[in-house]
């Protein structure tokens, strides 16, 4: 199980997802985030990964759920997703060669292009409920099984 993270900005009612130019996950919308090296903190990967992504420095990052993903079609598969918000950074979002950043109101997520599993956490994470699950999927990005639980306050 590889450790990995996602962070999304909030601003006014906005949210900040990023269009993934190559690699895994190309053409779907999400937040920035990516692998954690060995010998770093959940943390620091989660800025880290921000900077190099949307070339901004979040602060105050906040905890929002951890999901365990795997995949239906390759048992070797299996990711966990630390899952944060903030909306504290330095800098303004930008293009890099990995994503394409852009603004979204919150009520108009554009579900259809992201990962299939979004719509069953993603509404949690913004109505500020901590939650905890697992997903798997299939390399059609069609759901197999998932639980989403949300953690009481």
């Amino acid at each position: 199980m590889h450790d990995v993270t996602l962070l999304f900005l909030r601003r006014d009612g906005n949210i900040l997802l990023a269009m993934k130019k190559r690699g895994f996950g190309v053409g779907k919308w999400n937040g920035a985030g990516g692998k954690v090296e060995p010998g770093e903190t959940i943390e620091a990967a989660t800025v880290r990964e921000c900077e190099e992504e949307i070339g901004v420095t979040p602060r105050n990052i906040q905890p929002s759920g951890v999901i365990e993903f795997y995949a239906s079609d390759d048992p070797s598969f299996g990711h966990r997703a630390h899952i944060f918000t903030t909306t504290e950074w330095d800098g303004e979002p930008a293009e890099t060669e990995e994503m394409r950043p852009q603004w979204f109101a919150e009520n108009a997520i554009p579900y259809d292009t992201m990962w299939a599993d979004d719509i069953l956490w993603l509404p949690l994470l913004l109505e500020g409920t901590r939650f905890t699950g697992s997903v798997t999927g299939n390399a059609r990005n069609e759901i197999v099984a998932a639980s989403i639980v949300p953690i009481a306050k």
